[in-house]
């Protein structure tokens, strides 16, 4: 599978999990969370970086809306960047039916329980509870914000 096959695959499988795209990435929102999932490709080798960003709505007082600075940003409110994954990495010669088959279970297993949880608020105050991410200070006294904000 060239890069180029690869990227088209990633974003019909995006697009399966209800992704949208924009500006080379892909991303979902609702009224709480902003989800960028970016392929960044890497300056070392033939291989790809997954970035994924969530924007808290409303944190720094700005409603995000999915544009070239977010999707091109290297972080975001939160950031998970996935590296040294086979799936992404080029040089191992993985047939094009079985990194299709293990990017969908990818998307299944890693992308999509991550990204459910990051989209809520109190998705990501629970996984910060939980050490499974860490949030900048100035992130954390914005998500108390917001958070406590009346709907």
């Amino acid at each position: 599978m060239e890069n180029k096959e690869f990227k088209k695959t990633f974003g019909e499988i995006a697009k399966k999990y209800k992704f949208s795209n924009a500006f080379g990435g892909w991303f979902k929102a609702n009224e709480e969370c902003l989800a960028i999932l970016e392929l960044q490709k890497s300056s070392f080798g033939n291989n790809y970086y997954l970035n994924i960003k969530i924007f808290i709505q409303g944190a720094f007082s700005r409603v995000y809306t999915p544009n070239k600075d977010l999707i091109k940003s290297p972080i975001g409110h939160i950031t998970n960047q996935i590296r040294d994954n086979k799936i992404f990495d080029f040089d191992n010669l993985l047939e094009s039916d079985k990194r299709k088959i293990e990017l969908e279970e990818f998307f299944k297993d890693v992308i999509i329980p991550f990204v459910d949880k990051t989209m809520s608020i109190s998705g990501v105050k629970e996984l910060e509870a939980k050490g499974k991410i860490t949030l900048l200070p100035a992130i954390k006294i914005e998500l108390d914000k917001v958070g406590n904000l009346p709907n």
